[in-house]
Formats: structure tokens, sequence, C-alpha cells
């Protein structure tokens, strides 16, 4: 073979300039995080929990035994284990179980929404103020700094008050509660990402701010949001069952564990079990939500 033939050879084998050697395929961000979450063994079980907890709230009427309003005195109180009452009654004689089973919808309905519109509204003001910067971000960090200097409980019972007790109220202040607190997160997640490399290209390149906004800064940010969105969902319900408690949130017949801790207060002399069934169900939740957040912002942030 002659030397011209092997340097043609050599050089079809080199990559052309306009034509660069494409890179190795990877796993993506969230394939990589789906495959470190999946090796929690906590983070899984408390998923599995949570799912429990999800299909409880979702198909709680057809899973229940019995009518969860309808009680009869003559069976008021009863213990745990008791014939036709597995988990005991309540102090209108109503099954504990059942009330249990379908207060979970309500429970958890007042624990996720106010989370879900907080975040919502909380990303979009952060992100507006950590991407505009200067006297914008001034003026609306100042302004949610007003209601961030409040301690979340007593904001939301002030607001409640204030507002009237009612499931949509305490929805609405417990959204106004968690809104400060996504916003600042949004904010520094958004400052941070501005000044990137990429956000600097693509404004040199003449890309519009929602553009930029849209492309570049929204996967990068929408995920540390999330993370710590979720570890607010265990704050919500506890807050949303103490407004229940107070008579400020959900309000009777209607089964909710928080309710059915201020109902059932004055039999923890006589049935502590049966009292005790409402506050365990919101404990096992809250850490449920609690581990499982753990675990996603620990697959998050691992890198390897």
């Amino acid at each position: 073979m002659s030397p011209a033939t092997l340097a043609m050879n050599h050089s079809s084998s080199l990559p052309l300039a306009g034509n660069p050697v494409a890179p190795l395929r990877s796993p993506g961000y969230w394939q990589g995080v789906l495959t470190r979450l999946r090796g929690d063994r906590v983070a899984m079980g408390a998923g599995l929990v949570v799912l429990g907890l999800l299909a409880m709230a979702l198909f709680g009427p057809w899973l229940a035994p019995s009518d969860p309003i309808l009680g009869s005195v003559m069976k008021r109180l009863q213990a745990i284990g008791s014939p036709g009452y597995p988990l005991g009654s309540d102090e209108l004689g109503r099954d504990m179980l059942s009330r249990l089973i379908v207060g979970a919808r309500l429970s958890l309905f007042m624990g996720l929404t106010p989370v879900l519109c907080a975040f919502v509204i909380g990303s979009l003001i952060g992100i507006v103020a950590g991407f505009a910067g200067g006297w914008v971000n001034t003026l609306i960090m100042r302004s949610v700094d007003v209601l961030y200097a409040f301690p979340s409980v007593l904001l939301a019972i002030a607001l409640s008050g204030t507002l009237g007790a009612g499931i949509f109220n305490s929805l609405l202040s417990l959204t106004i509660v968690f809104v400060p607190q996504i916003a600042r997160v949004a904010e520094a997640v958004t400052a941070q990402a501005r000044g990137r490399d990429y956000v600097e290209a693509a404004r040199a390149s003449g890309a519009s701010a929602f553009t930029i906004v849209r492309v570049h800064v929204l996967g990068n940010v929408l995920g540390p949001i999330f993370v710590y969105a979720t570890s607010l969902i265990a704050v919500s319900l506890i807050l949303a069952s103490g407004l229940s408690f107070l008579g400020l949130g959900v309000k009777p017949p209607e089964p909710e564990w928080g309710l059915m801790l201020n109902t059932l207060r004055t039999a923890i002399y006589v049935q502590p079990g049966v009292a005790a069934l409402p506050g365990a169900m919101i404990f096992i939740t809250s850490i449920a939500f609690n581990l499982l957040s753990d675990g996603l912002r620990s697959a998050m942030e691992n890198k390897a």
C-alpha cells in the first residue's frame, strides 16, 4: 500500500472540523436521581407508605367498612378490638376505622393543596425577583420578608382567625404562610443560575429574558424548589390539623384527623388508645413525607 493511500485512510478516520464526534450517551439527570432513590430503602419505604395513604384518600369511601358519619350513642367509645369496631368508636358511636380511612382524603387535601399553590406562586415570585435583580429584587423580596418575619403557626392562626373558619379560608391562610418560604428559595437558586456561563452566552446571542428563563433557567431551578416544597408537606399537614383542632379549619361532622383529635380530647381518660389514633395517623403521614423528601434531596444532591 502506497504512502498516499495510508495518509488518505488515516485522514478519513479523523473527525472533520464541521462534524465533531458525538459524545457518549449517558443516563439523564432525572434517571440518575431515580436510580439513587431506588437504592434508598428508607425513602422507598416512606414512598410506599405515602402511596398507601394516597390510595386510602382516593378510594376511602369504598374501603370504609361502615358509614363514617352515622353512629349510635349506645355504641359510643367502644374499645379497640370490639366486635364490629376494629379500632373502636368515637364519642358519638361512629366507627373509628371508617373515619380514619375517609378522613385521609380531607387531611391530605388540606396538607397538599397549600404547598402546591404556594409552589406555583412562590416559584413565580422568586424566579422573577432572582432573574431581574436590582430594585425589582429588592422591592419583591423585602415585601416577602414582611410575611416571612412571622412564625408560621402564629401567622396561620392569625389569618384563619381573621378570615373565619372553613376549608377555603384555611387553604388560603396556609398558602400565604408558605409562599414567602418558597419564594426565598426560588430567588436564591435563580440568582445563582443567572450568573452561569450558559445564561450569559444566551444573553449575548440576543435571546429575550423570557426565552432565557424558559429554556435555560427553569430546568435548573425547579428541581431544588420542588424538593424544598416537598419538605413543607408535613408542616402543612400539621398546621392544617392544628387549625381544625382549634375550630378554624374543617367543621363537623366531616371526618378529618385534626378535627377528630378535638372531638376526642375529652375521651382520653376513658379510651386513650382510641383518642390517640388520629394523632398517630398525623404522625405517620408527616414522618413518611419527611423521609421521602429527605431521600429525594439526597438523590438530587448526589452527583456521583
